[in-house]
């Protein structure tokens, strides 16, 4: 039998695809798992897996047995208990609240009709209260490396079967931090997605107006896949938002960091010691660091805890604590009663607080590819966590807490492993919807580092084809557009990114046009020509069209035909404009015609 413990989904594709394997043996690996682990509080039995599997086969039949019809085909997964699947049920680790679920979420139903297959549901901090992995009835779960430290939470399982390669990839939840923590103390990717673009119906409400579902995996590659297929406006679902399709798609290769001005790591030397390495890894990278002022984002991330917005995890659970309290776990208790000491106007203050303190920390990002921190400025072991469950707890939010109060994307990286062997993350912030420029960011940083896949000692494949990313538009410019010419600003005020210089079929030539100001080339379509080099330029959906419209007769955008036979979007000229241009086709290019005029 294949060992596919630890495999990434582009491994599990292409065994499947090659015949290799049968999503059947899913019923064989169920069986391997630790027979004794607090990483999960259900486990799927055989004849419901096996009901998957069938399902799973109608499926396929229907599509012709094409697999790429479902990118997640025979993918084992799992999900943290405070998400529904239909006949299972949902505990929120409170066995007195537990409630047998009669469909999907939308994101569970999203994965499943891709193809992928619920191994699971996994133990979290009670009802998503904590960062930390300890406040469940199911036991604490020990981190990946070393059991005698925390996982993190409150998504503690979901990153736990990640970690050590038992499932593909798996949802977890972040209010405060709860997808990003547990990644970082467990060397995985966590991606919180912005706020609203995966739904929350079918999800056990923690903070309704700030949680997410986030996505663990081994590779961002996986991450993000995981996240494509999950995404999608939800009528369902209150909080749901669609995707706009403005911000950027990618990182320009100039990468633009800012850093907090002063960082706290509670005098753990050895989380600072792999951050400061970090900083100076993306400066080798290319990047330039800016340190900024942290103060509204502090001010902010107190606000989760020690404000009244804490009085939305007490509305979340109001009917446990009127009805069975003695059946909540006693810190968690202790959080959620607090909510109880705040009046209707002490919120509306807090709220215009949290404008306030959103509105800086969006400006004070403008202009940065993203904001670096560490993921948690420490780590702890379980005895210490026993000692003071508060205090670290806070101490582990500390650059998480004020993500989704700011609406914030964010993207939690493995960074290192620190010199007693435990590792350590960082993660990259951003504002709303510019998740999958992290994601592209993110998959240049951890291709850049030779770290295992979280805690399986496996190594990162070799990375797939780069696809265009999803909401943008590929542009092929051939002129004033170009990098360093007059026009380029056109593309760079619309956040559009530069994807690769590239050649266009041999069947176009080029014309230097007459009175254009600047100086503009037409390009076009002919019997007999040669490749010109051009530009691929990724633009914003929503910012195409104010790109277009900027063009001038007689140029304008058509279909672009290139030398390794893709087509885009690209500059095209009418023919009557033709009559009395240079030709220049000789030089292959603008910017070569450009320098013969001296």
């Amino acid at each position: 039998m294949h060992n596919v413990f630890g495999w990434t989904l582009g491994e599990w594709q292409a065994a499947y695809r090659s015949g290799a394997i049968t999503p059947d043996i899913l019923l064989t690996v169920a069986t391997q798992y630790p027979a004794e682990d607090t990483a999960w509080i259900a486990r799927a039995q055989p004849q419901a897996l096996a009901g998957q599997l069938a399902q799973l086969s109608e499926r396929l039949a229907a599509l012709g047995g094409d697999m790429t019809k479902l990118p997640l085909y025979g993918v084992p997964f799992a999900i943290k208990d405070n998400i529904d699947a239909a006949g299972w049920d949902t505990t929120a680790a409170c066995p007195e609240f537990a409630y047998r679920a009669t469909q999907d979420a939308s994101v569970v139903q999203k994965l499943r009709a891709a193809g992928a297959i619920l191994m699971g549901k996994t133990n979290l901090d009670q009802f998503a209260t904590g960062l930390v992995g300890t406040r469940s009835p199911y036991g604490a779960v020990g981190n990946s490396f070393d059991g005698d430290y925390v996982s993190g939470g409150s998504s503690s399982g979901s990153a736990s079967v990640v970690a050590r390669g038992l499932v593909a990839f798996s949802l977890g939840t972040d209010t405060a931090g709860s997808g990003r923590v547990p990644a970082g103390f467990n060397n995985i990717v966590g991606l919180k997605p912005t706020k609203g673009r995966l739904s929350n119906t079918g999800l056990v409400p923690a903070c309704r107006t700030v949680d997410c579902v986030s996505v663990f995996a081994l590779t961002v590659e996986d991450a993000e896949t995981v996240a494509h297929v999950a995404a999608g406006y939800d009528p369902s679902d209150a909080y749901s938002r669609a995707n706009p399709n403005t911000a950027p798609v990618a990182v320009g290769a100039s990468i633009k960091l800012a850093i907090p001005q002063a960082l706290e790591f509670f005098g753990d030397t050895q989380n600072q010691a792999v951050f400061e390495h970090a900083v100076e890894h993306f400066k080798a990278l290319g990047a330039v660091i800016t340190p900024v002022d942290f103060t509204a984002f502090k001010e902010l991330a107190d606000q989760l805890y020690f404000g009244p917005w804490v009085a939305e995890r007490t509305v979340a659970v109001e009917s446990m604590l009127e009805n069975q309290p003695e059946a909540i776990n006693p810190v968690v208790r202790g959080i959620v009663e607090n909510g109880r000491q705040y009046s209707a106007c002490d919120a509306y203050k807090a709220e215009y607080l949290r404008a306030e303190l959103s509105r800086r920390i969006n400006d004070s990002l403008a202009g940065f590819d993203a904001l670096l921190v560490p993921t948690s400025p420490t780590l702890r072991t379980l005895a210490e966590m026993a000692e003071e469950p508060v205090r670290y707890n806070s101490q582990f939010g500390y650059y998480t807490n004020f993500t989704n109060l700011a609406d914030l994307s964010a993207l939690a990286l493995p960074a290192g492993l620190r010199a007693d062997g435990l590792p350590s993350g960082i993660t990259l912030l951003a504002p709303a919807w510019h998740d999958t420029a992290l994601a592209h960011l993110g998959k240049r940083w951890q291709a850049s580092l030779e770290l295992p896949l979280g805690a399986t000692q496996r190594s990162l494949p070799a990375p797939s084809a780069p696809a265009q990313a999803p909401g943008c538009v590929r542009v092929a410019v051939v002129g004033a557009h170009l990098t360093g010419m007059p026009l380029n600003v056109q593309l760079t005020r619309r956040n559009a990114v530069l994807v690769e210089q590239t050649l266009t079929a041999d069947t176009y030539r080029l014309y230097a046009l007459p009175g254009t100001v600047p100086p503009k080339p037409g390009l076009a379509k002919a019997d007999s020509g040669r490749a010109i080099i051009v530009e691929l330029w990724d633009i914003p959906l929503a910012r195409f069209g104010e790109f277009v419209a900027e063009i001038p007769a007689p140029l304008g955008i058509g279909n672009l035909l290139l030398a390794d036979g893709r087509s885009v979007k690209g500059f095209i000229c009418e023919p009557w404009a033709l009559a009395d241009a240079l030709d220049i086709t000789e030089f292959g290019g603008w910017r070569a015609f450009i320098a013969s005029r001296g």
